[in-house]
């Protein structure tokens, strides 16, 4: 099973990871990250934007690449789009699986996977104007370990 969304508005990590738990009551643990907007003095907003076509078929895309990669019961990714404040939660990815080192993994893999070869462009509004994001060469050598 997955649950793969994209979501235009903020959302609660510990109640969907509550309701991810309950609908896998036969794992035997679950792996969870979540990625938040980093507090910073110079940080006023982030904004994440998207190419509607392709970000939500290739994010599903990607958790069915976890599911035939690890013995999972289930992966879930949710991501945010649109303007947050620092603190705020972006992402949540969690595996499902009778053992913790498929579930680790999966998440380790798809984690990598939405940082560093997502369909999403980030900027910040500093207190100076407006600056993309890019990833960084530890983010791409992250990626790289999975090929």
């Amino acid at each position: 099973m997955k649950d793969v969304r994209l979501l235009d508005k903020g959302f609660s990590p510990g109640k969907s990871l509550g309701l991810f738990a309950k609908a896998h009551p036969e794992a035997g643990g679950i792996a969870s990250f979540v990625g938040k907007v980093r507090p910073d003095e110079e940080v006023k907003v982030l904004e994440l934007t998207h190419y509607e076509p392709l970000t939500l078929p290739d994010m599903n895309a990607l958790a069915d690449r976890a599911l035939a990669r690890w013995d999972l019961d289930g992966i879930l990714v949710h991501h945010r789009v649109g303007m947050m404040r620092p603190g705020a939660p972006i992402v949540l990815v969690a595996a499902a699986a009778r053992h913790r080192r498929d579930a680790f993994e999966a998440t380790d893999f798809t984690m990598d996977h939405l940082k560093s070869a997502a369909w999403f462009w980030k900027r910040e509004r500093r207190s100076d104007g407006w600056h993309w994001i890019e990833p960084r060469e530890a983010d791409h050598a992250d990626l790289r370990r999975w090929t």
